[in-house]
């Protein structure tokens, strides 16, 4: 496991996996399970610290599907999850927008914590925003 309190700044100055590239299109189509996947995959395939960027967007993409599932506590602990993973990184890593989606996350946590168990049906979807980023950063 890496040591979240390191930014892996470095490792922003790569190329995005092909893999993490397929995560962000499946995620982007609200495909999260499928993202997850392919995120994952990319994932183990990296060395560096930029395993936990990729980390942080599956975590993202797992709390979308739970949201979408009515899974209220799920949701809530794999928001904060995400978070944790996505906090230490800068505004921008690789191509990914990581400061708009911590925003996107923090929009969806509050509006989850507001509703809360009882009222996750009432949750707007419309919160759950794609995952900004540049295609040319590419392998």
């Amino acid at each position: 496991m890496s040591d979240l309190s390191i930014s892996g700044t470095d490792d922003c100055q790569g190329t995005l996996h092909p893999k993490a590239i397929q995560g962000l299109e499946l995620f982007n189509l609200g495909r999260y399970f499928e993202a997850h996947e392919a995120l994952e995959t990319a994932w183990r395939a990296e060395s560096g610290s930029v395993r936990d960027l990729y980390r942080g967007i599956l975590q993202v993409g797992v709390a979308y599907l739970h949201i979408i599932n009515r899974n209220y506590p799920g949701a809530l602990k794999v928001c904060q999850r995400g978070w944790k993973w996505l906090l230490p990184w800068p505004e921008t890593c690789r191509g990914v927008a990581v400061g708009s989606l911590r925003q996107h996350l923090e929009i969806v946590m509050t509006s989850l914590q507001k509703l809360g168990p009882q009222r996750i049906l009432e949750f707007d979807t419309a919160l759950l925003k794609p995952v900004q980023y540049s295609k040319r950063e590419t392998l």
